[in-house]
């Protein structure tokens, strides 16, 4: 299998952790749904090619996201996992399912707008924060570590443009229950890299500096690599990507894919940067789920080396 030529760059972290949401942000918007028994299966090929950070699933009604109800019982089915193995929690209750799943992790799901707030909790901005005010705080005490996304941080499908002001006072509130990281999400994908570097530099103003940051980038308008680079720049040294690209959003439409994690491997590779992560076997895993949901995989490193791989 082809690798790419390794030429580094100045200014650049020497190791950067790949935050895989696959199995999560990915599967819960497929119309097929698989059964627990394939989802463990993928969890476990994406830990064996070096994924150290897979986010498992989502403890939400089924009503919500019916891809994945099974939430309890695959958690069950893994049993104790190496590395960091975070679940969404959206309320107290699902705080409750995870807490008695024995999870070691949580993440909370923020919008930076009022119209996304709306459609993905039924509450305003201020009401969904202080929704999890008494999840942040009962993680906490249980000895969990807990991840703050912060979606629609650069555009919003009803909103338009997303001031860096509103991010910042979003990610500071979460921040302040005890959030012991902060995901940028780009969920329409509409960012371009200026507007990485305006937002990056409103939070270190407000005391966020890259060290509590990750990125989260989707992929609608091709810039999800431009952005990410210019974020590793800036200092930034976790970046979210999905296997085989797969994920979008099913609260806004025009959301299309994650960033594949492929790819984003072969641009670190490229430039020397260390991620634990073995391409080859990567790339079998998201040929792999690909067969599954029958359907091509999105990811050009993927399809690249598809034809080496068989």
């Amino acid at each position: 299998m082809r690798d790419p030529l390794t030429v580094t760059l100045a200014g650049l972290p020497s190791r950067v952790e790949i935050y895989e949401v696959g199995p999560r942000d990915g599967l819960q918007n497929e119309a097929k749904v698989l059964g627990v028994e394939l989802k463990a299966e993928f969890i476990r090929r994406l830990i064996a090619a070096g994924l150290g950070a897979v986010e498992l699933t989502s403890f939400v009604p089924a009503s919500w996201v019916p891809q994945l109800s099974d939430a309890e019982e695959l958690v069950a089915l893994l049993g104790p996992l190496p590395g960091r193995h975070p679940v969404l929690v959206p309320n107290e209750r699902g705080l409750d399912r995870a807490l008695a799943a024995g999870v070691k992790e949580i993440a909370v799901f923020a919008s930076a707008t009022e119209s996304f707030a709306q459609r993905n909790l039924n509450r305003s901005v201020a009401e969904s924060l202080r929704l999890f005010q008494p999840v942040v705080r009962r993680a906490l005490e249980a000895g969990l570590a807990v991840r703050g996304y912060v979606s629609m941080c650069f555009g919003d499908p009803w909103e338009g443009a997303v001031a860096p002001a509103q991010v910042s006072a979003v990610a500071s509130e979460l921040r302040e229950m005890g959030c012991h990281e902060l995901s940028l999400g780009d969920t329409i994908g509409v960012a371009t890299p200026g507007q990485v570097v305006e937002l990056l530099d409103t939070l270190a103003t407000a005391g966020l500096g890259p060290d509590r940051l990750a990125v989260h980038f989707h992929d609608t308008y091709g810039q999800a690599l431009a952005n990410t680079l210019t974020s590793l720049r800036y200092g930034v040294s976790t970046v979210d990507s999905s296997a085989g690209g797969l994920g979008g959003c099913p609260y806004a439409a025009s959301a299309t894919g994650n960033l594949a994690t492929e790819d984003l491997v072969w641009q670190l590779h490229g430039l020397g940067i260390e991620t634990g992560v073995d391409l080859e076997a990567l790339c079998r895993t998201s040929l792999w789920m690909a067969g599954l949901l029958g359907r091509p995989s999105p990811s050009r490193t993927v399809n690249a080396l598809a034809a080496s791989l068989k």
